[in-house]
């Protein structure tokens, strides 16, 4: 990979991609609707709130530039946070108590477009229908918030471990004779996301962020081989702050139901093992790309169900001494 120095010495953040203009990529109809509603927003707020608008831009530390449109308020930052490096303190984040909400962030318009309706449906059939007319669209409501659930995990520490970086079910371990971003020999674990896993991806390793390359795509469905080939994807590539520096790699692969890819990420920054590093919106697949060295230990195999942030797939002993 152009930019990336060798296995022993730390990698060069790339640039962004231009194909990444914000952190779905993809788009779709919600995702044009947010943005719609952030226009209005931010004419309404420049029209009758000035001084709201005065004291956020005080506040706001970093440089706006490369930002497709103007930032007023950190909701402003919730797509395009990865191609700026403006920022808000959580202290002057007057919306920071989303971040508490047990719903992912990314999932919260999909919520408020569809989940309202859903619950006037719902309480109008149970009003004034039978009961049973209410099943259907409760139903959905409910789905709808149990698929953008966001559990809170307690994150395993120790060194060497490798957390999931997503929920589901684990469909291949394959060792790479290979992988030019490793740079050597390497080990792909692919999980199966279904419509009823948690969503949200997570940072493997406390590391850096090197490079992010957007890949669209087809939706073929996520159990079938050549989704990870064909479907739309987002690779990303990170790097251990631990020495001796592992190199790996995250891929976010669409389904044939999921096809809005969310990765807030900007190269060289900083994650926390466990860090929320974005979702896919419905059923989908996972992949992560470990160096196969000695010591590597793989704790998961396929048809074993995982949990993201919280189970250890992998880890890399230390290097036995002899007495």
């Amino acid at each position: 990979m152009s930019g990336v120095n060798s296995p022993l010495s730390r990698a060069t953040p790339q640039p962004l991609p231009d194909n990444i203009p914000s952190a779905q990529p993809g788009g779709g109809v919600c995702y044009r609707i947010e943005m719609a509603w952030g226009r209005w927003r931010r004419w309404w707020l420049k029209r009758f709130r000035p001084g709201y608008v005065a004291r956020m831009a005080a506040l706001r530390k970093g440089s706006c530039e490369g930002a497709p449109h103007e930032i007023l308020d950190p909701r402003d930052l919730k797509y395009i946070g990865n191609r700026v490096e403006c920022r808000w303190d959580p202290a002057d984040d007057p919306f920071a108590w989303r971040d508490k909400l047990p719903f992912a962030r990314w999932g919260l318009a999909e919520i408020q477009i569809m989940g309202w309706p859903l619950l006037v449906l719902t309480v109008l059939a149970a009003s004034y229908l039978d009961w049973y007319w209410a099943i259907v669209p409760g139903a959905l409501l409910f789905f709808l918030l149990y698929f953008f659930r966001d559990p809170h995990r307690r994150v395993p520490v120790g060194p060497g471990l490798v957390v999931a970086p997503a929920d589901g079910t684990v469909v291949e371990v394959t060792k790479l004779d290979h992988d030019d971003f490793v740079g050597g020999p390497a080990v792909r674990i692919g999980i199966f996301l279904s419509i009823f896993s948690v969503h949200v991806n997570r940072a493997p390793v406390a590391g850096r962020v090197i490079a992010l390359r957007y890949t669209p795509g087809q939706f073929l469905n996520a159990l079938r081989p050549e989704s990870a080939e064909k479907n739309e994807s987002m690779w990303i590539g990170l790097e251990d702050e631990a020495p001796p520096h592992r190199r790996m790699v995250v891929r976010q692969i669409a389904g044939a139901i999921a096809r809005r890819i969310v990765c807030p990420l900007r190269p060289g920054e900083v994650l926390a093992q466990g860090q929320r590093i974005g979702m896919i919106k419905f059923g989908s697949r996972t992949e992560l790309i470990v160096p196969d060295e000695p010591g590597l230990r793989i704790e998961f195999q396929p048809g074993d169900p995982i949990r993201g942030g919280s189970d250890v797939v992998a880890r890399y002993e230390p290097p036995r001494t002899d007495a």
